[in-house]
This record gives C-alpha cells, structure tokens and sequence, in this order.
C-alpha cells in the first residue's frame, strides 16, 4: 500500500510541475507498422520531415513553476487563434501535419505509383530493377526494422550480383540484340563477340564490312578444327554472294540450313582506344546490318573511334564526312585532335581553315577556346587567311587563351576586365612573358602584329597589366614615333604579308549596307559592304577627312590628325566565305593607289563578288609604304 501512495504521489507531481500534463504527443496516434515495405516509406516520411523523430521521442522542455490552468486567446483577422501562455519546444504545426498524413492513409493513386517500375542503383551493376525485384531481394536479405524507430532507419541491403533488365533501360548488348532480330527476321546468332565487359550476339553473314571481326572469326574457326575447305578467294566470293542476296531481299534456302548446321563460335577482341564506348561499339555493329549507315552527331567521335579498332572503311568515311560538315566552336578542337590521332588530313585542313576565320568572331568569346592547342592556335596566327576585327581584337583572343590555360578550373569564358585584373595582380618583378611559366607563349605573341594597335587607351592597358617584355613595348610606341613624324610611313614594316595591318567586318543578315571607320596614323578611311541583291556583294574603302560629320567625337578625340591632302597606301581587300561546303575567296590582289579627300580619288578599287549564303568574313588589309 505505502509502495502504491509513493507511486502516485510521484507521478502525481511530475504531472503539476511539467509540460507533459499537456500529453502533446498525443496528438499523434500510434499506427501499427505495417509489412508492406512500401507502405512503410511513405508512411515514415513525415516523420523523417520533422528530423529524424517520431513525436513520441521529441523531449519536451521542462518549465519551472506551476501551470495556469487557462489560455490566452488571441484575435488575429477573422479568425481566433488558441496561444499558450508559453513557448513550446515541440513543432505543433508539423505535429499536426504528421497526424493527419497519418490519417490519410495511401490512396488509389500513390498505390500505382509504388508498384510501377523504380530504379534504384545496384552495387554490381549500373542496370535498373524493378520494385517487384528489389522487395523480393529484401526478402532474401533481410527485413526492414519498425517505420517509427528512425533513429535505426533502415539502410538498403546489399544486393547478390545478377543481371538486372529493364524493357526501359537496355544495355548496349541488349538493344543491338533486338534491333539485329528485327533485321535478320529472328534467324539465330551464330558469332559471340566478348568485347568491353559485353558478350554481343552477331551473325557472321554481316563480317565482311569489317576487316577485324572477318579475320578474328577465320581464325577462331581454324584453331577449333571446323572442316573450311574454301580458300581466301572463294570466302571472298561467298562474302559479295551474301551482301548481294541481303540488299537484294533474297535469302537462299539452303544457305540458310547451312548457316544454321554451322556450329557457333565465341571470338575476343580487346579494345585499348579509352574513345571507344560501349554504346558508340554499339552503333558500329549495328550498322554491320546497315545497308545505308547511320551515326548521329553527338556519338560521332565514339563512333570513329570504333570504325577504326574495327577497320569498317566506309563507318569510318562516313563519320569523317559528318564531321567536316559539322564543324562548330564545340567540336572543332575534338575534331581537330581526331583528325591528328586518325592522320585524316581533310578533316586537319577544315579545322584549321574553320578556326582562321572564326578565331576571333565565334571561339574568342567561348569557354571552347581553352582546348585549342598551342601549336594549332600558332600556327593560325602566322596564316594569312586570318579574320580580325583589329589587331587588338586579336591580342585580346590570345591573352584570353593564356588566362584559361592558367586557370584550368575555370568553366566560363571570362570577361576582358576579369584577365587584365589577374595578371596585373601578379608580381610585378618582371613581365609575364619574361616569367618561366610564360616562356613557352612568347611565340604567339611574337606571331601578333603589334605595331597595328594604335589606340593609346589600349596601349595604356597593355603597360598596366606588365604582360609584354619592356623592350617590346618601347619598340610598339617607337614605331608609333617614327610613323607620325614620318607623315604616317611605315618605315619599319615593309612586308606586306605578315605586317600589313587589318580590319574586318563581318556579314551574317541584314542589314544590306555596312560600314564602320577606322583610323591610323591620323589618316581616317570608311571600309564599306554593300549587299546589291540576294547574292550580289561590294566591298570597299574611301578615305574621309578628318573634319567629316561622319567621324564622331569619341573617334577623333585622342587620335592623331594628318592634314596631308594624299596619301600612298598599299591594300588589299578580301572575302571569305563557304559555299557548298567549301571556303571559297574573293580578293583584289595587293594594290598600291594614291588617296586623296575627294572623289574619285578617295575611292578604292571595288571588289565584287556573287555570294549566295551568309556569314561573310571581310578584311581589309593597309600598309602605308615610304613615300
């Protein structure tokens, strides 16, 4: 009896001088775990919402002093509000939420949901399973614990290695299967090919368009003493007898029970190309099947790369043909590398000639210019098909190129302040050129043609950010000097083809009239572009005087102004473009006139050209000789 009294009295005062007298944790019904591991997750996800606890384990703070036995009401709108007079530790509202999710139970719709196909990852295998898989392997490897202990959450068990296949998701071996049933009308696979990881299910019929898979399956057929009384010749004539009858849709009957009495045979190949994918050696053996082959751009170089390991000549021209077609700043470095790799030297000729032109225009400007490599990128600088706006232009695409290739980690094409502020924060003991890790770009920027940036902002930039060896710069500002006190000759550039300097225009829509003014040396010249109908083109340039409306403010107001009445210019104007797949171009030749302020003699010689598609890439090419 005294054990009882003492019992109550305990729980008695436990119950006046704590926050369990409210018994918020039953707001929350206790429902029986259920055996359905499927209800089970959805079940426990509420909880799992509120922090890993059910409410029955929430420890609820305890409040010294007693409880007063009444509530605060609160008006808020035109609602009324219950407050308690203290702050609860608990989350009421997701107490709430908890119950009535728990009240709800799963309806029509969630049930479907869980009996459809999930995929989850397998420890052995990168194939899906299926629900009805995965509960049964859960049977096998053990149960799930109570949904409401999730302190203990139940961890996903460890799956036995087996091959797991989803109608959805086929592996490559998988799918070239069925789509060679479809072909062949469900006549059996007599040729096992292990190759990657895959055993892939083939008919030697189809061997004769790789030279590889022929060779491998002679040989097999040879150690495994099977009866081959044909020679080499008669092979190769039962070979074009096969590929006659399957373009034609005839199948010999006999041939047939031939193939079939034949025994089947397992041949290896080792693939050691890391460009070769399984599903990219997948689509080369399908188009063993092929009479007109198949390969989609974006699985091109896999694709490539799997005609050569196995020698299928016209895979391997075809891709090489969608490749030179399909040249793009994305592609064109890859394509380049694959042309080098593969020794193709159309596709090496294309890349190159692509890049000449849109250097600066398309791939100056994307995160793609980093995989340029260095040798290419010198080797376009020197060209004399390359297309600049201005040689500052391309200085800028050349200290871009450098930036990323010292910041490998960056992922976007950064803007020309973010490269001048990072290497003028470097140390400011010697040019970054003079430094070791810039020794090995001294070549491209000796490729440049410095003297043609005349602008003295951009000359300002160029000393600031102590990229350039100081000698180099003194000899950029004296040629400037000697050029302006020499009325604008050029005294120390005199070969036209690597010293000549260049500005551009490009082409792509409308307008049907373009022009922009360029300067040098005080001298003022209007290139213009002129589209006459829907291919008819014009190019060239007048000179313009120096108090023309047509040269703004900004233009003339820290240029230099000659107020000589002619002046000998050496020239030359140029139009690139590709027409039917091939880059054609349009020029005048070098030519030497006598500029003068007023017609005709301000006018250049016109180049005119008949262009049937855009974009249209222009230069304009100026040596001002000693006169």
């Amino acid at each position: 009896m005294a054990t009882k009294m003492a019992r109550y009295k305990r729980l008695h005062g436990k119950a006046r001088h704590s926050l369990e007298l409210l018994q918020l944790t039953s707001f929350v019904p206790e429902t029986p775990a259920l055996d359905n591991t499927e209800h089970l997750y959805l079940l426990s996800a509420p909880y799992v919402s509120l922090g890993g606890l059910s409410p029955n384990e929430k420890e609820i703070a305890k409040v010294a002093g007693p409880l007063k036995n009444r509530s605060f009401r609160k008006q808020a709108g035109l609602t009324n509000r219950w407050q308690f007079p203290f702050s609860p530790s608990c989350d009421l509202l997701g107490i709430s939420q908890v119950n009535k999710a728990t009240r709800v139970g799963l309806n029509e719709t969630l049930m479907r949901m869980l009996s459809g196909m999930v995929i989850i990852e397998n420890i052995d295998s990168d194939t899906p399973i299926s629900r009805g898989a995965e509960r049964q392997d859960r049977k096998e490897n053990g149960d799930f614990q109570n949904a409401y202990d999730l302190k203990h959450f139940p961890s996903t068990p460890k799956h036995k290695h087996r091959s797991r296949v989803s109608s959805q998701h086929r592996t490559p071996n998988e799918s070239l299967f069925s789509y060679t049933q479809k072909i062949t009308e469900g006549m059996e696979a007599d040729v096992t090919l292990e190759c990657l990881g895959f055993q892939w299910e083939l008919h030697r019929m189809y061997f004769f368009k790789s030279q590889v898979l022929s060779q491998l399956l002679a040989e097999t057929v040879q150690k495994c003493d099977l009866q081959i009384t044909e020679s080499k010749p008669q092979v190769e004539k039962e070979t074009r007898c096969y590929k006659q009858r399957l373009f034609n849709g005839r199948k010999n009957k006999e041939l047939l029970k031939q193939k079939q009495a034949m025994p089947r045979v397992t041949i290896a190949l080792e693939v050691n190309d890391p460009d070769v994918t399984r599903f990219a050696f997948s689509v080369a053996l399908k188009n063993l099947y092929n009479s007109e082959l198949q390969v989609n751009e974006e699985d091109v170089l896999g694709v490539l790369a799997a005609a050569e390991v196995l020698q299928f000549p016209s895979l391997f021209q075809k891709c090489v043909q969608l490749m030179r077609g399909n040249i793009c700043p994305a592609s064109v470095c890859s394509y380049y590398s694959a042309g080098c790799k593969y020794q193709q030297p159309t596709l090496i000729t294309e890349c190159e000639r692509w890049i000449e032109v849109n250097l600066v225009p398309q791939l100056g400007s994307q995160i793609h210019l980093r995989q340029l490599p260095l040798e290419l990128l010198q080797k376009v600088i020197r060209s004399s098909r390359l297309f600049t706006f201005n040689e500052f232009h391309l200085l800028r695409t050349a200290l871009c190129w450098v930036f990323l290739q010292q910041n490998p980690k960056i992922q976007i094409i950064p803007s020309y302040d973010t490269v001048l502020t990072y290497f003028s924060s470097l140390p400011k003991i010697c040019a970054f050129l003079e430094r070791e890790v810039g020794q090995r770009y001294i070549a491209i920027f000796q490729s440049l043609r410095l003297h043609g940036i005349t602008s003295s902002k951009h000359l300002e930039e160029l000393w600031e950010i102590n990229f350039l060896p100081l000698p180099w710069l003194t000899r950029i500002l004296s040629d400037h000097y000697h050029a302006l006190e020499n009325g604008g000759d050029m005294v120390f550039q005199r070969d036209f083809n690597t010293q000549a300097v260049r500005f551009g225009l490009v082409l792509t829509q409308e307008p049907r009239y373009h022009s922009e003014i360029i300067s040098i040396y005080g001298f003022f010249f209007e290139i213009k572009a002129i589209k006459h109908d829907a291919s008819a083109y014009s190019f060239y340039m007048q000179r313009v005087k120096h108090a023309d409306p047509i040269i703004s403010f900004f233009t003339a107001e820290r240029s230099p102004v000659s107020l000589k009445e002619t002046r000998e210019v050496k020239y030359e104007i140029k139009a690139q473009c590709q027409i039917d797949g091939k880059w054609e171009e349009f020029t005048t030749e070098r030519l030497t006139q006598r500029f003068g302020v007023k017609k005709p003699s301000c006018k250049s010689v016109v180049l005119k050209a008949c262009i049937p598609s855009v974009p249209i890439y222009v230069t304009f090419s100026l040596l001002f000789p000693t006169s």
